[in-house]
Formats: C-alpha cells, sequence, structure tokens
C-alpha cells in the first residue's frame, strides 16, 4: 500500500503527530513548570541536588521552547518557512540550551556521587559558592559553542534556501552551504567532543563510583533501590547524550535526512519529557511536598 494513494491515511497520520506533539510539549511545560514551583516554595528542598533540578527544569522549558512552537506553526500554515535571522537565532538558543544541559546534567552527576560515595564531606564539598559556579559554568561552554557553531555557519555563503529538517540544526545547514564544507565539518565534531562526549564520560564515571559505592551497601533493599534510581537516569541520560553524539559526531555524507529528523525528536522531545518524569517527580521528598502544597490548597 502507498501512502500517496490513500491521503486521508497522510492526514490522519498528520493529526496523530501534531496531537502527539502538543500533548509531549504540553505535559513536559506543566511538569518542569511544578517541580520549580514546588523547589521554590517548599523550604524543605532547598538543597544542592534541587538547585540543579530546578535549572533543569527551566533549560527543559526554554530548550523546547524555541523549538516546538515554531514547528507547531509550520506544520499547520500552508507556506512554512523561517526568516534569516530567525533561523540564526533558533539555532544558537538551541545550541545554547543544549549544551548547558549537557554540562548541567554531568553537575549533577558529581552531585549525587559526592553524596552518595562521600556524604560526610557533602555540604563542604557542595557549598552554594561552588553549585553556582557549576551552573554558571554550564550556561558559559552553553554560550561559546552557541556562539562558535552560530558565528560561523552563518557567515557562510549559502546556495540553498530549503532546509530538510524540523527546525534551524547544524546539519542541515551545512548541506546549505557552498564550497567545500570540510573544515565546518571538522569543526562541528571538535566541538561536540568537548560539549557532548567530555559531559557524558564525566556522568559514567560518576556513575561508575557511586555502583561501585552501592555495592557495599549491607542492605539489599537499599542497593535494588539505588540501582533501580540510577538505572533510569543513566537510560534517560544514554538516550540523550547517545542521539545527539549520532547527529554531531559524523561527517557530512552519512547525513540522512529521514534518520535525522528521527534521532533528532529523541534528544528535542522525548528526553525532556521523560526528564521531569526520572529525575524529579519519581523522588519521594518532590511527590511529599506536592501532597502538602495540594492539602494546603484543598483547605485554604
Amino acid at each position: 500500500m502507498q501512502f500517496a494513494d490513500h491521503p486521508e491515511l497522510i492526514w490522519v497520520l498528520f493529526v496523530v503527530f501534531l496531537s502527539v506533539l502538543l500533548s509531549l510539549y504540553i505535559l513536559t511545560l506543566m511538569a518542569n513548570t511544578l517541580i520549580i514551583m514546588i523547589i521554590n516554595v517548599d523550604h524543605t528542598l532547598q538543597t544542592p541536588m534541587y538547585f540543579f533540578l530546578t535549572h533543569l527544569s527551566c533549560l527543559e522549558v526554554c530548550y523546547m521552547s524555541v523549538i516546538i512552537p515554531k514547528m507547531l506553526e509550520n506544520m499547520l500554515v500552508e507556506k512554512m518557512g523561517i526568516s534569516f535571522v530567525g533561523c540564526a537565532m533558533q539555532m544558537f538558543f538551541f545550541l545554547f540550551f543544549g549544551v548547558a544541559e549537557c554540562f548541567l546534567l554531568a553537575a549533577m552527576a558529581f552531585d549525587r556521587y559526592v553524596a552518595i560515595c562521600n556524604p560526610l564531606c557533602y555540604m563542604a564539598i557542595m557549598s552554594s559558592s561552588v553549585c553556582g559556579k557549576l551552573v554558571v559554568g554550564s550556561y558559559a561552554c552553553g554560550t561559546i559553542v552557541s556562539l562558535v557553531h552560530t558565528i560561523i555557519t552563518f557567515s557562510s555563503p549559502f546556495c540553498g534556501l530549503l532546509i530538510n529538517h524540523f527546525f534551524c540544526e547544524i546539519q542541515p545547514l551545512l548541506e546549505l552551504l557552498c564550497g567545500d564544507t570540510f573544515l565546518n565539518e571538522v569543526q562541528v565534531i571538535v566541538v561536540a567532543v568537548f560539549a557532548i562526549v567530555v559531559p557524558f564520560l564525566l556522568v559514567i564515571l560518576s556513575y561508575v563510583c557511586i555502583l561501585s559505592t552501592i555495592l557495599k551497601m549491607p542492605s539489599a533493599e537499599s542497593r535494588l533501590k539505588a540501582f533501580s534510581t540510577c538505572s533510569s537516569h543513566l537510560v534517560v541520560v544514554t538516550l540523550f547524550y547517545g542521539s545527539a553524539s549520532f547527529m554531531y559526531l559524523r561527517p557530512k555524507s552519512t547525513y540522512s535526512p529521514p534518520v535525522d529528523k528521527l534521532f533528532s525528536l529523541s534528544y528535542t522531545i522525548v528526553t525532556p519529557f521523560l526528564n521531569p518524569m526520572i529525575y524529579s517527580l519519581r523522588n519521594e521528598e518532590v511527590k511529599g511536598a506536592i501532597r502538602k502544597l495540594w492539602r494546603k490548597m484543598l483547605y485554604a
């Protein structure tokens, strides 16, 4: 059966995709907004871990909002498009929030490593000053990477105007550049090693140390609970870093628009949707704070 022979099926699939995309976006916004509100309202959650989770939620909201609204707009209007400046701004902020999240996840893994492997020195090591520097460093790395990619890409001459992608990402834009793009490709890969591979290795190293500490726990129940938490964290970070690595750590000759679109959805929609569920809403302290706030609202 050919899709072209059944336009009504194409329309149904389009409506389903649009509905799922909009639903995931709204649910992610609601979940992250709830997390930010709960952490800021409940004084028992004023710890380094929740400080990082607040910033992660803010990044997720901004990260998705750079892409999804414009994507939805283009899907709903007959004439799809984006201005040159709009495309440059979209790519800049997408890279800024994405790279900042890469480094923030590494900082969060380090925080968990200190909490589990060196609990007696936790508050001394993870002071408010250190936490602030880790967050500022994450945003600084995001700024540097986004500036480098945006300036180099958009200062090059374009030989085409049709972007075969959901949004302005560097790979489809490279295919529109005139002449030899070898240096651009090398720049993308080198920066990706710094912005994706290095944070991912730091996350893996932190969790290897955490797992080795968990194995020494005397209680089987404690080990099982800790393994469950760590495994869920590792699954979502592997999906995020893995799909981003696939997109950015390969030459232009291997680019494939259908495959690239599929992989881009994993780190622009799927992982931002999963992160609040995995990192925050499964947390007993967060669930307790939500219940407490709900009771206050009911009996206010």
